[in-house]
Protein backbone atom coordinates (compact mmCIF):
# COMPACT_ATOMS: atom_id res chain seq x y z
CA UNK A 1 0.00 0.00 0.00
CA UNK A 2 0.69 3.45 -0.70
CA UNK A 3 1.29 5.10 2.52
CA UNK A 4 0.47 8.86 3.05
CA UNK A 5 4.00 9.62 4.59
CA UNK A 6 5.41 8.54 1.19
CA UNK A 7 3.28 8.80 -1.75
CA UNK A 8 4.51 7.56 -4.95
CA UNK A 9 3.63 8.19 -8.59
CA UNK A 10 6.27 6.41 -11.05
CA UNK A 11 8.76 5.36 -8.48
CA UNK A 12 8.74 9.46 -7.16
CA UNK A 13 8.20 10.28 -3.96
CA UNK A 14 6.73 13.55 -2.63
CA UNK A 15 9.02 16.56 -2.44
CA UNK A 16 9.91 17.66 0.74
CA UNK A 17 10.73 21.29 1.82
CA UNK A 18 14.52 21.24 0.03
CA UNK A 19 14.74 21.23 -3.56
CA UNK A 20 16.25 17.85 -4.83
CA UNK A 21 18.93 18.00 -7.77
CA UNK A 22 18.87 19.57 -11.22
CA UNK A 23 15.97 22.04 -11.89
CA UNK A 24 13.21 22.74 -9.95
CA UNK A 25 10.91 21.84 -13.16
CA UNK A 26 12.72 18.88 -14.04
CA UNK A 27 12.47 17.19 -10.44
CA UNK A 28 9.28 18.49 -8.85
CA UNK A 29 5.46 17.37 -10.07
CA UNK A 30 3.77 20.39 -10.72
CA UNK A 31 1.04 21.23 -8.45
CA UNK A 32 -2.12 19.54 -10.13
CA UNK A 33 0.15 16.33 -9.72
CA UNK A 34 1.33 17.12 -6.54
CA UNK A 35 -2.52 17.10 -5.60
CA UNK A 36 -3.39 13.80 -7.47
CA UNK A 37 -0.36 12.13 -5.15
CA UNK A 38 -1.53 13.27 -2.26
CA UNK A 39 -5.25 12.67 -3.23
CA UNK A 40 -4.27 9.25 -3.95
CA UNK A 41 -2.30 8.48 -1.14
CA UNK A 42 -5.36 9.85 1.40
CA UNK A 43 -7.75 7.74 -0.53
CA UNK A 44 -5.63 4.78 -0.14
CA UNK A 45 -5.06 5.21 4.05
CA UNK A 46 -8.75 5.56 4.26
CA UNK A 47 -9.85 2.64 1.64
CA UNK A 48 -7.00 0.47 3.86
CA UNK A 49 -8.09 1.55 7.17
CA UNK A 50 -5.33 3.21 7.84
CA UNK A 51 -7.56 6.17 8.88
CA UNK A 52 -11.11 4.74 10.08
CA UNK A 53 -14.62 6.63 9.68
CA UNK A 54 -14.69 9.53 12.24
CA UNK A 55 -11.04 10.23 12.56
CA UNK A 56 -9.43 13.48 12.05
CA UNK A 57 -7.45 13.95 8.66
CA UNK A 58 -5.62 16.95 10.29
CA UNK A 59 -4.29 19.03 7.67
CA UNK A 60 -1.22 20.73 9.75
CA UNK A 61 0.13 17.18 10.19
CA UNK A 62 -0.69 15.66 6.60
CA UNK A 63 1.51 18.62 5.48
CA UNK A 64 4.39 18.15 7.83
CA UNK A 65 4.51 14.61 6.98
CA UNK A 66 5.00 15.02 3.73
CA UNK A 67 7.60 18.17 3.64
CA UNK A 68 4.63 20.59 1.42
CA UNK A 69 2.53 23.37 2.14
CA UNK A 70 -1.03 23.09 3.36
CA UNK A 71 -2.53 24.21 0.13
CA UNK A 72 -2.20 21.06 -1.69
CA UNK A 73 -3.06 19.25 1.02
CA UNK A 74 -6.49 21.41 1.91
CA UNK A 75 -7.22 21.05 -1.82
CA UNK A 76 -6.47 17.01 -1.87
CA UNK A 77 -8.86 16.70 0.99
CA UNK A 78 -11.56 19.21 -0.74
CA UNK A 79 -11.38 16.51 -3.52
CA UNK A 80 -12.06 13.75 -0.91
CA UNK A 81 -14.87 15.42 0.57
CA UNK A 82 -16.29 15.80 -2.77
CA UNK A 83 -15.94 11.65 -3.09
CA UNK A 84 -17.93 11.23 -0.09
CA UNK A 85 -14.94 9.97 1.45
CA UNK A 86 -14.50 13.04 3.76
CA UNK A 87 -16.54 14.98 5.55
CA UNK A 88 -16.48 18.69 7.03
CA UNK A 89 -17.27 19.20 10.19
CA UNK A 90 -17.67 23.32 10.79
CA UNK A 91 -14.82 24.84 13.02
CA UNK A 92 -13.48 21.02 14.01
CA UNK A 93 -11.99 20.23 10.62
CA UNK A 94 -12.06 17.19 8.06
CA UNK A 95 -12.94 14.12 9.10
CA UNK A 96 -13.08 10.75 6.99
CA UNK A 97 -16.88 10.14 6.61
CA UNK A 98 -18.86 8.24 9.24
CA UNK A 99 -22.59 7.98 9.17
CA UNK A 100 -25.12 6.20 11.85
CA UNK A 101 -27.54 3.81 11.33
CA UNK A 102 -30.20 6.82 11.46
CA UNK A 103 -27.93 9.67 9.76
CA UNK A 104 -28.44 6.58 6.35
CA UNK A 105 -32.11 6.15 7.25
CA UNK A 106 -32.81 9.71 7.00
CA UNK A 107 -30.50 10.16 3.99
CA UNK A 108 -32.00 7.09 2.15
CA UNK A 109 -35.66 8.50 2.91
CA UNK A 110 -35.39 11.42 1.12
CA UNK A 111 -33.16 9.15 -1.53
CA UNK A 112 -36.61 7.31 -2.10
CA UNK A 113 -38.17 10.46 -3.15
CA UNK A 114 -35.89 12.04 -5.29
CA UNK A 115 -34.43 9.03 -7.21
CA UNK A 116 -38.32 7.98 -7.61
CA UNK A 117 -38.96 11.34 -9.62
CA UNK A 118 -35.54 10.51 -11.51
CA UNK A 119 -37.08 7.07 -12.52
CA UNK A 120 -40.62 8.68 -13.63
CA UNK A 121 -38.80 11.32 -15.98
CA UNK A 122 -36.63 8.98 -17.37
CA UNK A 123 -39.70 6.57 -18.15
CA UNK A 124 -41.53 9.24 -20.17
CA UNK A 125 -38.71 10.64 -22.05
CA UNK A 126 -35.88 9.63 -21.78
CA UNK A 127 -33.47 9.27 -24.99
CA UNK A 128 -32.27 6.54 -26.67
CA UNK A 129 -28.54 7.48 -26.31
CA UNK A 130 -28.99 7.88 -22.45
CA UNK A 131 -31.06 4.81 -22.64
CA UNK A 132 -28.11 3.16 -24.25
CA UNK A 133 -25.55 4.92 -21.60
CA UNK A 134 -27.65 2.96 -18.73
CA UNK A 135 -27.69 -0.04 -20.42
CA UNK A 136 -24.24 0.17 -21.00
CA UNK A 137 -23.44 0.37 -17.40
CA UNK A 138 -25.60 -2.63 -16.26
CA UNK A 139 -24.25 -4.50 -18.92
CA UNK A 140 -20.70 -4.05 -16.77
CA UNK A 141 -22.05 -4.71 -13.71
CA UNK A 142 -23.27 -8.04 -14.46
CA UNK A 143 -19.84 -8.77 -15.81
CA UNK A 144 -18.23 -7.48 -13.03
CA UNK A 145 -16.69 -10.07 -11.17
CA UNK A 146 -13.75 -9.17 -8.66
CA UNK A 147 -12.46 -5.71 -7.71
CA UNK A 148 -12.43 -3.70 -4.36
CA UNK A 149 -14.98 -2.17 -2.65
CA UNK A 150 -14.15 1.23 -3.98
CA UNK A 151 -14.48 0.57 -7.42
CA UNK A 152 -17.73 -1.67 -7.10
CA UNK A 153 -19.03 1.47 -5.36
CA UNK A 154 -17.75 3.68 -8.26
CA UNK A 155 -19.77 1.72 -10.49
CA UNK A 156 -22.68 1.76 -8.52
CA UNK A 157 -22.57 5.53 -8.51
CA UNK A 158 -21.99 5.35 -12.20
CA UNK A 159 -25.51 4.06 -12.76
CA UNK A 160 -27.19 6.26 -10.80
CA UNK A 161 -25.43 8.74 -11.57
CA UNK A 162 -26.18 8.30 -15.24
CA UNK A 163 -30.08 7.50 -14.65
CA UNK A 164 -30.22 11.18 -12.77
CA UNK A 165 -28.27 12.92 -15.74
CA UNK A 166 -31.11 11.13 -18.10
CA UNK A 167 -33.84 12.60 -16.04
CA UNK A 168 -33.49 15.48 -17.91
CA UNK A 169 -33.30 18.12 -14.57
CA UNK A 170 -29.70 19.17 -13.47
CA UNK A 171 -30.94 20.58 -10.15
CA UNK A 172 -32.02 16.88 -9.87
CA UNK A 173 -29.12 15.53 -10.47
CA UNK A 174 -26.97 17.62 -8.23
CA UNK A 175 -29.28 17.46 -5.27
CA UNK A 176 -29.18 13.86 -5.59
CA UNK A 177 -25.30 13.77 -5.60
CA UNK A 178 -24.94 15.95 -3.43
CA UNK A 179 -26.33 13.98 -0.91
CA UNK A 180 -26.16 10.75 -2.39
CA UNK A 181 -22.29 10.47 -2.60
CA UNK A 182 -21.12 10.60 0.88
CA UNK A 183 -23.47 7.84 1.53
CA UNK A 184 -22.04 5.70 -1.46
CA UNK A 185 -19.02 6.24 -0.02
CA UNK A 186 -19.30 5.48 3.46
CA UNK A 187 -20.95 1.84 2.08
CA UNK A 188 -17.35 1.08 0.02
CA UNK A 189 -15.49 1.34 4.02
CA UNK A 190 -17.44 -1.59 4.82
CA UNK A 191 -16.22 -5.03 3.63
CA UNK A 192 -18.00 -7.29 2.18
CA UNK A 193 -17.60 -10.43 0.74
CA UNK A 194 -16.71 -10.16 -3.40
CA UNK A 195 -19.81 -12.90 -4.08
CA UNK A 196 -22.06 -9.63 -2.18
CA UNK A 197 -20.52 -6.96 -4.03
CA UNK A 198 -21.31 -9.38 -7.14
CA UNK A 199 -25.03 -9.66 -5.92
CA UNK A 200 -25.42 -5.78 -5.53
CA UNK A 201 -24.01 -5.08 -8.54
CA UNK A 202 -26.32 -7.38 -10.36
CA UNK A 203 -29.72 -6.09 -9.02
CA UNK A 204 -30.09 -2.91 -11.17
CA UNK A 205 -31.43 -4.26 -14.46
CA UNK A 206 -34.99 -4.36 -12.35
CA UNK A 207 -34.50 -0.03 -12.29
CA UNK A 208 -32.78 -0.17 -16.01
CA UNK A 209 -36.32 -1.86 -16.74
CA UNK A 210 -38.30 0.73 -14.76
CA UNK A 211 -36.37 3.82 -16.46
CA UNK A 212 -37.41 2.00 -19.85
CA UNK A 213 -40.30 1.93 -19.39
CA UNK A 214 -40.52 -2.19 -19.57
CA UNK A 215 -41.88 -2.79 -16.09
CA UNK A 216 -45.19 -2.34 -14.60
CA UNK A 217 -43.24 -1.79 -11.02
CA UNK A 218 -43.92 1.66 -9.77
CA UNK A 219 -40.82 3.82 -9.19
CA UNK A 220 -41.19 4.02 -5.26
CA UNK A 221 -41.54 0.67 -5.00
CA UNK A 222 -38.40 -0.25 -7.21
CA UNK A 223 -36.13 1.70 -5.81
CA UNK A 224 -37.62 0.77 -2.17
CA UNK A 225 -36.65 -2.76 -3.01
CA UNK A 226 -33.18 -2.12 -4.74
CA UNK A 227 -32.15 -0.14 -1.45
CA UNK A 228 -33.21 -2.91 0.73
CA UNK A 229 -30.70 -5.38 -1.17
CA UNK A 230 -27.83 -3.00 0.77
CA UNK A 231 -29.80 -1.21 3.23
CA UNK A 232 -31.71 -1.85 6.78
CA UNK A 233 -35.47 -0.20 6.34
CA UNK A 234 -33.88 2.59 4.04
CA UNK A 235 -37.67 4.28 3.95
CA UNK A 236 -38.12 4.28 7.46
CA UNK A 237 -37.77 8.15 7.22
CA UNK A 238 -39.84 8.77 4.44
CA UNK A 239 -43.87 8.95 4.06
CA UNK A 240 -43.64 5.79 2.69
CA UNK A 241 -42.23 4.48 5.71
CA UNK A 242 -44.59 6.15 8.21
CA UNK A 243 -47.51 4.99 6.58
CA UNK A 244 -46.51 1.33 6.19
CA UNK A 245 -45.72 1.20 10.51
CA UNK A 246 -49.36 1.83 11.46
CA UNK A 247 -50.55 -0.66 9.16
CA UNK A 248 -47.50 -3.02 10.45
CA UNK A 249 -48.67 -2.78 13.72
CA UNK A 250 -52.22 -3.44 13.12
CA UNK A 251 -51.17 -6.74 11.77
CA UNK A 252 -49.17 -7.59 14.81
CA UNK A 253 -51.49 -6.67 16.97
CA UNK A 254 -53.98 -8.99 15.18
CA UNK A 255 -51.62 -11.69 14.90
CA UNK A 256 -51.30 -11.34 18.81
CA UNK A 257 -54.76 -11.08 19.42
CA UNK A 258 -55.21 -14.82 17.42
CA UNK A 259 -52.41 -16.70 19.41
CA UNK A 260 -53.91 -15.68 22.63
CA UNK A 261 -57.25 -16.78 21.74
CA UNK A 262 -55.91 -20.32 20.26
Amino acid sequence: MVEVGKPQVADTQLPSGRAPSGTASEQRPTPSTLKSHIFQGLRAAIVSGRYRPGERLNESKIARELGISRIPVREALMQLQESGLVMNHERRGMFVTLLSEEDVQHINSVRVVLEAEALKLCRLKISKQDAARLTDVVVRMEAWSEGTEMDAAALDLEFHRTLWEAAGNPYLTRALDSLVTSLFAHKALEYVSADLKRWRLHHHRALLDVALGDSSVEPEAAIIIHMRTAYNEPERFSSFGVARAPAEQTASNKNRDRSRKA
